[in-house]
């Protein structure tokens, strides 16, 4: 079978099988799209790999010309899925690690190749055994987090004299106090959270949902920055550098808070905090996690907080936190 046949069939798979969210399925396909281009990069140049999977009732004069090039290139593709060996795929991954990207994003290339070859063996073709691609050693993973003094300090810095900055400690509370990931607390509406149960569901992975709780501070906090609002915008946080006469204008595309907002929202604050850390929104996440974990909180509660699939990924943060662990033996254990 011809290899872009092979990966439009893949696709298809993580859609309707899998039922794989957007970005997985992006992530995928952009991985296995850059091996297609390594492979021929002289017919692949000019076609970009989301017109593989994007269908459109109306296409536009640019879009039938792009698709024209695939099918050209569907005819005279001529690697097979049986042509790939391990030599291929390890050249590929030298080629890659050339470009000076970090050992996790080059797994991250052999792992969707792997799943990838993993697919076509259940569909019984003949391919090369998933199980021969390993992944690059890499150290341990290394989690950074604020102690409780620098998240003091981080919080005590900011000053609540204008709506900017309400919002601005009430994000960084809500996420400190949830665990939540930056990109679900961008998509964050305000409908969506219920500040007498302190309470809201977070849709995560495209199909799945989950609870997430509020503390008593944060719900203060997100209470105190709505009430300063006056506007007609669905998010919960949003822009306010904004026209007033312009706001009948703006769509809640153009006032949606970004991930490269948050993130170097916090980074500024860090720095007027001294904290010499490099923190980002995730550094919050994590910092929610070990102070869960360093009150005793049961590991498995604490992977369900942060919806971690696998406990391996959560047990992270028993590294972290086992300096305070041999404290707590030197006292107790005499």
């Amino acid at each position: 079978m011809n290899l872009i046949e092979a990966l439009q069939k893949f696709i298809i798979y993580l859609k309707i099988n899998r039922n794989a969210s957007p970005k997985t399925i992006e992530q995928y396909s952009f991985h296995i799209w850059k091996f297609v281009c390594y492979l021929d990069n002289e017919l692949t140049k000019n076609i970009d790999y989301k017109f593989l999977f994007l269908s459109f009732p109306t296409e536009p004069p640019l879009i039938k010309q792009k698709r024209t090039n695939l099918n050209e290139l569907l005819w005279y593709f001529d690697w097979k899925i049986e042509d790939i060996d391990m030599e291929i795929l390890n050249n590929f991954r030298f080629t890659i690690s050339e470009q000076n990207l970090n050992i996790k994003t080059v797994n991250a290339y052999m792992i969707s190749l792997r799943t990838f070859f993993k697919y076509l063996k259940k569909q019984w073709f003949i391919v090369l055994d998933s199980v021969l691609i390993d992944l690059i050693k890499q150290q341990d993973r290394k989690v950074e987090f604020l102690n409780k003094s620098e998240v003091a300090r981080l919080f005590d810095i900011v000053d609540t004299s204008s709506i900017q900055w309400i919002r601005d400690i009430a994000i960084m509370e809500c996420i400190y106090s949830t665990g939540l990931r930056i990109s679900e607390l961008v998509a964050l509406n305000i409908r969506d959270v219920n500040l007498k149960t302190q309470e809201f569901a977070v849709r995560w992975k495209w199909w799945k949902v989950r609870v997430v709780y509020l503390t008593d501070i944060s719900r203060s906090l997100i209470e105190s920055y709505l009430s300063a609002r006056n506007d007609h915008f669905p998010s919960l946080f949003i822009r306010h550098n904004y026209s007033e006469e312009n706001e009948s204008n703006l769509s809640d595309t153009d006032t949606r808070l970004t991930r490269f907002f948050i993130t170097n929202m916090i980074k500024a604050y860090s720095l007027k905090a001294w904290i010499l850390k490099d923190i980002s929104a995730h550094t919050l996440r994590h910092s929610f996690a070990t102070t869960l974990l360093e009150n005793w909180a049961d590991l498995r509660a604490i992977q369900e907080l942060l919806w971690h699939k696998n406990i391996t990924t959560t047990q992270v943060y028993t590294h972290v936190t086992n300096p305070q662990l041999k404290e707590i033996h030197k006292k107790y254990h005499k």
